[in-house]
């Protein structure tokens, strides 16, 4: 992997997105630790893209417009749904103090925000042949870049969630700061959701 591979991946993955805004949240609910299912949950999501992208089917998807329509609107609705769970403190989606979400509920929502994104798999199709040569490019080249572009993932979501725990004990400690925090994130996924929303297969 090249040194332009690395610093591109690290610029995508640190950009904030669905991954960031719902590991900052499962941190500042649940401490470091589910900041960290957190993070794996997403990242494998990425790594499920990415073998989707390697079989050929991210081409699929980016053909098809009514599957693309299918996946992105069913993407839309659980970020609102999340947005929703944020604000009114539903469904163990409270930033506040609470007592820890069972691990596997952590990891599945991960999972499921990231898979309901359709842009990840065309992302793969787009950004993978930037860095293959244009000749003598196999598949284990591929495997190999997508595999560093999603442990890239997995280490900026755990920074991520490394900076959120360090200040939450300060946060949590403010009543009025910890409101505005959960507004902004509901506010976080429903604009995700929203642009996700405008999203076109091509």
């Amino acid at each position: 992997m090249s040194p332009e591979f690395l610093l591109t991946a690290f610029v995508v993955c640190i950009a904030p997105g669905i991954g960031v805004v719902y590991t900052l949240s499962m941190t500042l609910g649940g401490g470091f630790r589910a900041g960290i299912w957190a993070s794996i949950g997403c990242t494998i999501a990425t790594v499920l893209h990415l073998i989707v992208a390697l079989a050929g089917l991210a081409a699929v998807l980016h053909t098809s417009a009514v599957l693309f329509q299918t996946v992105k609107y069913a993407g839309v609705a659980y970020l609102l749904w999340m947005a929703w769970a944020v604000l009114k403190a539903k469904g163990g989606m409270d930033i506040a103090p609470a007592a820890p979400a069972p691990i596997g509920r952590i990891v599945w929502r991960g999972v499921l925000l990231n898979i309901l994104n359709p842009k990840l798999p065309l992302f793969f199709v787009a950004f993978l042949p930037q860095f293959l040569p244009t000749q003598g490019a196999t598949l284990g080249l591929m495997i190999e870049l997508g595999l560093g572009f999603s442990a890239m993932t997995f280490v900026t979501f755990l920074l991520y969630a490394v900076l959120a725990a360090t200040g939450r004990r300060a946060l949590l400690g403010s009543p009025s700061v910890m409101a505005w925090l959960r507004r902004a994130f509901a506010a976080s996924f429903a604009g995700l959701g929203a642009k996700l929303a405008m999203e076109r297969a091509a």
